[in-house]
C-alpha cells in the first residue's frame, strides 16, 4: 500500500507550461515538493526534444535540494527510472518491465515513460534545486510513426489507466524510497537486473557516429561500458537502439 512519504510538500495545478519550469519558479523550496499539472503546453524530454502531454497521462517534477557534485546529481535518473518501474510493476502486474539506459523504463518492450531532470541550482553546482521531471502514458500516447521509439500507455498494456493523483502517491512512495538509498552501487544493481540487452548487441548513436558493440556494464559513474572489436568504450550520453 502506497502512502505519501512524510517531509513532502505537493501542489497539483490544471494546467502549466511545464512541471520543470515550474520547478524553476518555485526554487528554490523550503522542502521537498511535487508539482503535478492535469496537462503541460509545452513538456519536453531529454536534449530538448518535445513530450506530449494530453490530461489523462502523469505530468510531475519533484524539486528537491542537494549538495552534491553534478556528476553524482545525474545518478539520479537511476533512482527515478527505479521509481517508474515499480509504478509499472503496481498498475501493470505480469508486464515486461525494462530498464533502458540512459534514462528509460520499457513497458512490454515499448516507451510509456520520460525522464527529465535539471539543477536550478547557483551556477550548476552544489546547492542544487533538482528538478526530477517524470511524465507517464497512463491513458494515452503519441502516434508511433511520431515517435522515435515504439510508444504505448498503462491503459493499452493493462487494460486500466489510474488516476493522475493516484498514480502521483505511488511514484512519490517509490522514489522516496530510492532517494533514500544512499549507496549508489545498490542503486546500480538493481537497475542492472532489469537493464535491457544487457550483454547482447546494442546499437549506441552518438552525434558524430555510431558504434555496435555488446552492452557490458553500467560504471560506478552511470556511464555505459560498451565491448566494441577495438576494446570497451565508455559511453557517457548517447541514443541507445537495440538492432533487429
Amino acid at each position: 500500500m502506497a502512502h505519501w512519504p512524510p517531509g513532502y510538500d505537493r501542489l497539483i495545478l490544471d494546467q502549466t507550461d511545464s512541471t520543470n519550469e515550474e520547478a524553476r519558479r518555485r526554487a528554490p523550496a523550503a522542502k521537498p515538493l511535487w508539482i503535478l499539472a492535469r496537462k503541460q503546453t509545452a513538456g519536453r524530454g531529454r536534449l530538448g526534444r518535445g513530450w506530449s502531454s494530453p490530461r489523462g497521462n502523469l505530468s510531475a517534477t519533484l524539486l528537491i535540494g542537494r549538495d552534491e557534485a553534478p556528476g553524482e546529481l545525474a545518478k539520479f535518473s537511476f533512482h527515478a527510472a527505479l521509481a517508474v518501474a515499480d509504478l509499472f510493476a503496481h498498475f501493470a502486474p505480469g508486464a515486461e518491465i525494462a530498464s533502458k539506459w540512459p534514462n528509460d523504463t520499457l513497458l512490454n518492450g515499448k516507451k510509456a515513460a520520460g525522464i527529465l531532470l535539471e539543477n536550478f541550482g547557483p551556477g550548476g553546482g552544489r546547492n542544487a534545486n533538482l528538478a526530477i521531471g517524470i511524465g507517464i502514458n497512463l491513458a494515452h500516447h503519441p502516434d508511433p510513426e511520431t515517435s522515435r521509439w515504439p510508444p504505448t500507455s498503462l491503459l493499452a498494456e493493462s487494460g486500466r489507466a489510474p488516476g493522475i493523483e493516484e498514480a502521483l502517491l505511488v511514484l512519490a512512495d517509490r522514489l522516496d524510497y530510492w532517494l533514500g538509498i544512499a549507496d549508489f552501487a545498490t542503486v546500480r544493481a538493481a537497475w542492472l537486473a532489469r537493464a535491457s540487452h544487457l550483454g547482447q548487441r546494442i546499437e549506441v548513436r552518438l552525434p558524430n557516429e555510431t558504434l555496435i558493440g555488446i552492452f557490458e556494464d553500467v560504471d560506478a559513474d552511470g556511464a555505459l561500458v560498451l565491448r566494441t572489436p577495438a576494446g570497451p568504450r565508455r559511453i557517457t550520453a548517447a541514443d541507445i537502439h537495440f538492432p533487429e
